[in-house]
């Protein structure tokens, strides 16, 4: 991480300046944690590829703002998480959605050698039943639980990203947690459906 913000501090006072190459390399450097957190966020592949240029296009219009000694990433995800907030709530309106598809767009993560049908099966169930339960989440509950556990950012990082205090992190995410663990007890003693 340390090479990541080196290169950013290079680049940062050209794309502030208008720059639009150095605009591009601090794309390049942050475009993959802005799709996984704004897919973390959203649920959804094409939207969160869609959301996440989005919010980097507001950020290249927008980069005379950053205030020169301000790091680049947590004033974009303020960027990226309104963009993405504001999007969830259109959908919202239009219907009601859970994350339902994240579990075919995701693919599963290699822990061992166990793949045979059952396994896979009932890993892919529970995934699908954790993404479903975040789903339910309020969006700030949401936001810490994508941030430490999919972004696997510390608590300072996720306090700075957030402007708030590491106490605000912490509380937001022991109740984040504590609601995951009601809606999963839910849905484990309420609806099983089989695949």
């Amino acid at each position: 991480m340390g090479s990541v913000c080196e290169e950013e501090l290079v680049v940062i006072d050209p794309a502030r300046r208008g720059s639009k190459e150095a605009f591009e390399s601090i794309v390049k450097i942050y475009m993959k944690n802005a799709y996984f957190i704004a897919l973390g966020l959203v649920g959804n592949r094409d939207d969160a590829l869609e959301l996440s240029q989005e919010a980097f296009i507001l950020a290249y219009r927008n980069i005379k703002r950053l205030k020169p000694n301000r790091k680049f990433f947590p004033w974009f995800y303020q960027i990226l998480r309104n963009v993405c907030f504001s999007h969830l709530r259109k959908r919202r309106h239009r219907q009601t959605r859970s994350l339902e598809e994240i579990e075919e767009q995701t693919p599963i993560a290699d822990v061992d050698d166990s793949f045979t049908p059952d396994v896979v099966a009932e890993r892919n169930e529970t995934k699908d039943m954790i993404w479903k339960a975040i789903g339910k989440l309020d969006d700030k509950h949401r936001e810490v639980i994508i941030l430490r556990h999919f972004q696997n950012l510390s608590y300072e990082q996720i306090a700075q990203n957030l402007f708030c205090s590491r106490g605000t992190v912490m509380s937001r995410l022991y109740h984040a947690r504590k609601k995951l663990k009601e809606l999963l007890r839910t849905k484990k003693g309420g609806e099983t459906n089989g695949m």
